[in-house]
């Protein structure tokens, strides 16, 4: 029944799709609330997913668009505002996932210290999918949209390490040598393998197009398997799927140029329903939950988009010559989505059984969804507002 009832909306989200766009509504908003009442009405039974593929799922949907992002990012531009990603991934992540575990220790107080980092971790990434209006939108400045999108591109796959490093703290493993080797793994050789599936991918579609061997209609198919190469390779070796697929998807374009306009045409074509799939049971798991939230949650999920994500982007961004209102407008549109939800999935499936295991997927989800909310009803506003201050 399921199946059915998500293409019929995707069917009808369709046909209306070019009016909302007009509007503040969003598609993961629609996707999202549709879940949480079709749950309601199928009854909870219809409402059973096995975690295991609701996290493939969610990691293919998040490695295409990861890799779709990267890969129509314009590599000369990139060059020139290199600081901006690098102050926000550097600096203000760090200081993200400290406020986020102090905030979470003050809400929740009956979470350990690791138990507070993993919450954060799990939150600090921003979302890709969800910042794609403002990533898109040719009134935001185009140093900012870059460089929200590459911050959006590599830090879940930084959020990892120290997910996993929490994760094993707080079960009583590994300490600095098992977080140093989960750098490693994670972050070294995840850039590896991206670079080396977007070098090679790159040179094999540049030589098969220009010797004619490749028709165009399979073209975009052989672009987008470089995301899913990404997927595959990484898990087996330790390395982070999303970095690699991030990495792929800059090193593309250096042999084969065209790569960005074949996979964006494929992610907005069919990319797209593994996201709002994912958006849909986002929503059944949340109204399945709905009846153990508190309001500690509800707490904890305001200052997370807040405080939590906009004063450390304000601190890293100091000295960068950005005016207030655009240092502003890049502290709030750091969405959390797709990204938090593979991280709070990669949580649960390490299986610790920790004591506020509750308590964080309830903050994961009330942030999430307030964020859906939050994000996509103030993207085009705010969108007006910085393009009359600049």
């Amino acid at each position: 029944m399921l199946p059915a009832v998500f293409i019929g909306l995707l069917f009808a989200y369709s046909l209306v799709s070019a009016r909302l766009a007009k509007t503040v509504v969003t598609a993961p908003i629609v996707f999202t609330l549709a879940g949480l009442g079709m749950f309601f009405i199928a009854q909870p039974a219809d409402g059973r997913m096995h975690a295991g593929a609701f996290l493939t799922l969610a990691e293919i949907g998040l490695v295409l668009l990861l890799f779709t992002d990267a890969s129509r990012t314009d590599l000369r531009i990139l060059r020139n505002i290199r600081e901006l990603p690098a102050r926000l991934l550097s600096v203000g992540m760090l200081l993200t996932i400290l406020l986020g575990a102090l905030a979470a220790k003050l809400v929740f107080p009956q979470l350990s210290w690791w138990e507070a980092g993993i919450l954060s971790a799990i939150l600090a990434p921003t979302d890709a999918g969800l910042g794609q209006i403002i990533v898109n939108s040719p009134l935001v400045p185009m140093r900012v949209r870059q460089a929200l999108n590459v911050e959006a591109g590599l830090n879940d796959g930084l959020s990892v390490p120290f997910l996993l490093f929490f994760i094993a703290m707080a079960g009583a493993g590994e300490g600095g040598a098992g977080f140093a080797r989960f750098i490693g793994e994670q972050l070294g050789l995840g850039a590896l393998v991206g670079a080396g599936i977007g070098l090679t991918g790159g040179w094999l579609l540049n030589a098969a197009r220009r010797a004619q061997w490749m028709a165009e209609s399979f073209l975009q198919l052989a672009v987008v398997a470089l995301p899913v190469f990404c997927l595959l390779f990484s898990e087996p070796l330790g390395a982070s799927p999303f970095i690699a697929a991030f990495v792929a998807g800059l090193f593309v374009q250096v042999r084969f140029k065209h790569a960005g306009k074949h996979s964006v045409e494929f992610t907005e074509e069919w990319g797209q329903i593994f996201n709002l799939a994912v958006f849909f049971l986002f929503g059944m798991i949340i109204a399945r939950e709905s009846g153990g939230f508190a309001i500690a949650p509800i707490i904890y999920a305001l200052l997370s988009l807040t405080v939590v994500r906009m004063l450390p982007v304000a601190v890293s961004l100091i000295g960068s010559g950005l005016d207030k209102t655009t240092i502003a407008f890049m502290g709030w549109f750091g969405p959390r989505g797709l990204a938090s939800i593979v991280l709070g999935l990669v949580y649960l499936e390490q299986e610790k059984h920790l004591p506020g295991e509750q308590v964080t997927r309830h903050a994961v989800m009330a942030t999430v969804l307030l964020s859906i909310l939050a994000h996509g009803l103030s993207a085009k506003p705010g969108i007006r507002l910085l393009a009359r201050e600049n």
